[in-house]
């Protein structure tokens, strides 16, 4: 421990100082790394926590299955196991804050993009303040492995309308509307 007013004064006959106590460790810094299956209860625990917020804004389109986390955590498995997908997770310390599922295929066969495209339907952060920091980061490491590993010449990514910090991140990102789902309830 350091004193800030002896230091300079190695001989002090009265100390009417302030200790400062040496400093903490620096967390460790965030991390992207590839998504396993060991991630997958986290995954879903994050995706569910955004379905609850997306079925506020259209309840009926996003209303979560009563056991949509039992059937989301096999999906997610073979979701995250497939040779067609690019999972990663952000991870700050111990705690996963943030996740892409990207699926890379071809364009639909009346579209001629380039090459493949990588569709992006699960991608969260868990909190919204921190979408242009996490989100960014991770769709960036999506779009280089689709168009360096898979030669992707397209990334689409499903967003909400309500949405509003994960699309100011794409629109940030030089993303652009191209479609838009329009939904209305039938009642007999």
């Amino acid at each position: 421990m350091l004193c800030t007013s002896c230091i300079f004064q190695p001989i002090a006959l009265e100390r009417k100082c302030a200790v400062i106590a040496d400093p903490a460790p620096a967390p460790p810094p965030p991390i992207i790394r590839t998504a396993t299956v060991a991630d997958v209860p986290q995954i879903a625990a994050l995706a569910a926590q955004r379905r609850r917020d997306y079925a506020r804004h259209q309840p009926v389109f996003w209303h979560p299955a009563s056991d949509g986390l039992a059937r989301h955590l096999p999906y997610l498995e073979h979701q995250i196991a497939s040779s067609d997908v690019l999972a990663f997770v952000h991870q700050s310390g111990e705690q996963m804050d943030g996740f892409i599922i990207g699926r890379v295929g071809p364009a639909p066969p009346v579209y001629d993009p380039g090459g493949p495209v990588c569709v992006v339907d699960d991608f969260v952060v868990a909190d919204v303040e921190r979408w242009i920091e996490i989100g960014s980061a991770l769709l960036r490491q999506v779009e280089a492995a689709a168009h360096r590993e898979r030669g992707c010449a397209l990334v689409i990514v499903v967003c909400g309308d309500h949405d509003r910090p994960k699309q100011e991140l794409l629109h940030r990102d030089g993303a652009r509307i191209a479609s838009q789902w329009w939904v209305k309830t039938l009642r007999s």
